[in-house]
């Protein structure tokens, strides 16, 4: 079963730093197709200026290849609205994209700053996307 999810530029991040981690099978599940990224414009751009930063050490073709994969594999949705007051404004796009999405889909925000976010059942921990996806049932216990 394909699953939507919006992932935070935290969790991007750290599968780039440590292929062999949970953030790293969520991104490898989005690249495979198990996990359709939904994604804008606001999001790659986001993504790309992060991976960019000097203390990354990431190549241009590396980012531009991994953006690439996600797109490839991702939807792209432009939300109706950004009305939302969260703890970090840059937080607010990743937010309304999943409030978007999950208008006509069950779509979760995949994030390591899960406290950053409203207290909500579709608001995971790359961890818990990863129990989501390998549990049967599993959205039934929460």
């Amino acid at each position: 079963m394909r699953r939507y999810a919006v992932i935070d530029t935290n969790v991007l991040v750290s599968a780039m730093l440590k292929r062999a981690s949970v953030p790293g099978k969520i991104i490898e599940f989005a690249f495979s197709g198990v996990i359709v990224p939904v994604l804008n414009e606001k999001i790659v751009a986001e993504y790309r200026e992060v991976l960019l930063r000097d203390k990354f050490h990431f190549t241009k073709e590396i980012v531009d290849d991994v953006i690439q994969a996600l797109e490839e594999e991702g939807e792209y949705i432009d939300p109706e609205n950004l009305d939302f007051d969260l703890p970090d404004p840059k937080d607010i796009i990743f937010y309304a994209i999943v409030m978007e999405k999950r208008k006509d889909e069950d779509a979760f925000l995949v994030t390591g700053n899960i406290r950053h976010f409203p207290q909500e059942p579709y608001v995971v921990t790359p961890k818990e996307m990863l129990d989501i996806i390998i549990s049967p049932g599993y959205e039934e216990r929460q």
